[in-house]
């Protein structure tokens, strides 16, 4: 007898219906499976027939064929367990063909029965229910997420047995409710940008990015709060919308890093990769591509500390991109692409020994030494960052001092303010909701110059050597420091700030 279940693969961060077709023949016992099984899938047979055993059910003898479509297409993990299970239970008469229609079967089996947690859900539950499925099969655990979609009805399965009496209908499971939406309490931050003591220009700096989603680099002696500065930049940035929310929580359920009992992203994504971090690490790859930092960081902030310490070929594969908001990678078994549309947040030290121009404590390095230190990052690498600080030592009396600064909620609601004139002013625009998403055609129409302007701009461009890129992102960042001030033109003092935040020279 010929059965067919549907279940679902993950290419990238969309999904793929899979037709699991399950054949009962005669003759001596034989388990055979094509379909392009990786290793995992090839397992199943031996999970699926201890599994059924062991939930009390009948695995005859027999040759089982299984056939996983499109025959064309890779299959990996061990998601594909349940429906092969439940083929298996339909081609022996164990359940009724008719109980098998418009679902969807996911989840990997223990050799007693129970579901285990599979990565992706949510994408798959999202392209089932495009696909035109009404339910989706999950494991238990694994409900919370798929609930978050809405228009598909979720069944939780947490043993084979279970499964097996829901679609007799012995003993119905009653579906996962949908999840509500966002509330303005989920999730805290840890850090508050009131506990920094000095550095009143970063933390100006910071807003500014935050405001308009600008990359930063941050140079400074050790121990000047380079690394606290960023790890509270995330307080200050708008709240994830449902959207966001749900875009960022799709690439992590793919890599399979959802926080236990979290299955939905409320807090925007804080991503510190060690130095010593491989490529595929960063940039995302393998056999079966994943996602790699930078896009685990996506709608968040990728924050890349002792910048020089990195490759400086990895440093470079940063640049594309920075600049696309997306990554492919091209492999054997075909192409994905990931969003990386991140904030990147870095920090170095001037030089080796990190007190280059400190006024407290001299720098033991050789001129050479700090060049070459500072040639680890490429010109065209920084070109692509909007504003460089520097982070000075922190006087005595400023850390002593019991007063706490701004709290990161008061400047949360400034920046909040401004990215609500942006997204309203670039409602047209695709793919664009921030200043630093602009294009050289909205850079054009919204970032208009009065003559002062024109004049300012046409000397710093002269005095420091800017770039055609850095012209754009000079005046991007003067319409981000004009929303913050509710202005609606770009002023001259905006246009000046803009201009402080690049660099003087090549070498700090």
């Amino acid at each position: 007898m010929l059965a067919k279940v549907y279940s679902c693969a993950v290419l990238g961060l969309d999904g793929r219906i899979i037709e699991v077709e399950v054949d009962k023949g005669g003759g001596m016992a034989k388990f055979v499976m094509v379909g392009l099984p990786d290793t995992a899938v090839q397992e199943s047979r031996v999970r699926v027939r201890a599994a059924i055993r062991n939930s009390g059910l009948s695995f005859p003898m027999g040759l089982f064929t299984v056939n996983l479509a499109p025959a064309d297409l890779p299959k990996r993990g061990p998601a594909y367990d349940l429906p092969i299970a439940v083929g298996v239970l339909a081609a022996t008469n164990q359940l009724p063909l008719e109980s098998l229609q418009e679902s969807v079967f996911i989840g990997e089996l223990a050799l007693d029965g129970s579901l285990r947690h599979v990565n992706g859900i949510l994408p798959m539950t999202d392209f089932a229910r495009r696909e035109g499925f009404r339910r989706i099969f999950v494991p238990d655990v694994d409900a919370a997420e798929a609930a978050l979609v809405e228009g598909i009805e979720v069944i939780p399965v947490d043993h084979l047995t279970h499964l097996v009496n829901h679609l007799t209908g012995i003993v119905p499971i009653a579906p996962q409710p949908h999840r509500p939406v966002l509330s303005e309490t989920d999730g805290q931050y840890p850090v508050d940008l009131a506990d920094v003591k000095g550095q009143e220009h970063a933390k100006r700096a910071l807003e500014i990015a935050a405001a308009g989603g600008h990359n930063v680099l941050m140079s400074g002696p050790p121990g000047s709060g380079k690394t606290l500065l960023a790890r509270c930049l995330p307080t200050i940035l708008p709240r994830l919308t449902e959207e966001e929310a749900l875009d960022v929580t799709r690439i992590y359920s793919v890599a399979d890093q959802l926080p236990p009992d979290t299955p939905l992203i409320r807090l925007r994504p804080f991503r510190a990769p060690h130095h010593t971090i491989s490529y595929a690490g960063l940039i995302g790859g393998g056999r079966w591509p994943r996602p790699g930092e930078i896009s685990l960081a996506h709608r968040g902030v990728l924050f890349l500390d002792e910048l020089p310490e990195f490759g400086a070929r990895m440093l470079e594969m940063l640049r594309q991109p920075m600049e696309d908001k997306q990554i492919t990678l091209s492999r054997a078994a075909g192409a994905v692409t990931f969003p990386t549309n991140f904030m990147l947040v870095a920090s170095m030290n001037p030089c080796p020994c990190g007190y280059y121009g400190d006024p407290v404590r001299p720098c033991t390095c050789s001129n050479a030494a700090v060049q070459n230190y500072q040639k680890r990052i490429s010109g065209p690498l920084l070109d692509r960052i909007d504003i460089h600080i520097e982070v000075p030592r922190v006087d005595f009396e400023k850390l002593s001092d019991d007063t706490r600064g701004e709290p990161s909620a008061v400047i949360r609601e400034r920046v909040q303010r401004a990215r609500e004139i942006q997204e309203e002013r670039l409602r047209e625009v695709p793919h664009a909701s921030c200043n630093a998403d602009m294009g050289p055609t909205e850079v054009r129409e919204f970032c208009r110059l009065d003559e002062t302007g024109h004049q300012l701009v046409g000397a710093a461009m002269r005095q420091l050597g800017l770039s055609a890129r850095a012209y754009h992102r000079v005046l991007k960042l003067a319409r981000t420091i004009a929303d913050l001030a509710g202005s609606e033109q770009i002023q001259t003092p905006h246009i000046a700030e803009a201009i402080q935040y690049r660099p003087r020279h090549r070498f700090y």
